[in-house]
């Protein structure tokens, strides 16, 4: 699940910002289909993640979602699977002509900032359990936790300024 979110999710986002993608050179097609690859990746190691941990928690005879974590993950699995669904509506603009091309991508943008948002609060809240609590202590805890919020920062500012105030002027 740290994989999907962490570092694919990232990257996918990242492979359209003119500043930190090393694709930066190659064409808005190429880069679509690199992001595709990345994000299909996300969701089938989320979807195993979590298969796994819902397979664990059957053999422990463990409740489910029965943390905060459990239950913001949970959600932000469901989300991240429905999202990447409806990006492919973007491939396929025929598949649904009643919104038009540029509100799709508003609401895909818009849909995939929260998923992202959505996956580094699991994770924090994944770093306030005693387990991790435990394991990581002191100054290192403190750095763990700048991860996910300075990639959600990051992130944020990316979609929000090279895309979400763009699309909301042109419309």
């Amino acid at each position: 699940m740290t994989l999907a979110f962490s570092f694919l999710m990232t990257e996918a986002i990242l492979v359209f910002s003119p500043d930190s993608s090393l694709l930066r050179a190659f064409s808005r097609r190429a880069r679509v289909q690199v992001h595709l690859v990345l994000q299909l990746l996300c969701v089938v190691s989320a979807l195993l993640g979590f298969g796994i941990i819902y397979a664990n928690k059957v053999l422990q005879g463990k409740h489910h979602f029965t943390t905060w974590h459990g239950l913001l993950g949970g959600l932000t699995v469901l989300w991240a699977l429905l999202q990447s669904i409806g990006g492919i509506s973007l491939l396929y603009p025929k598949l649904l002509q009643r919104w038009n091309l540029a509100t799709r991508k508003l609401y895909h943008a818009t849909a995939g900032l929260v998923v992202y948002l959505l996956g580094c609060g699991s994770i924090l809240l994944g770093m306030c359990s005693l387990w991790f609590s435990a394991s990581v202590t002191g100054l290192s805890w403190y750095l763990c936790v700048l991860c996910p919020v300075l990639t959600g920062l990051v992130i944020m500012n990316q979609v929000s300024n090279a895309y979400l105030y763009r699309k909301r002027s042109q419309l």
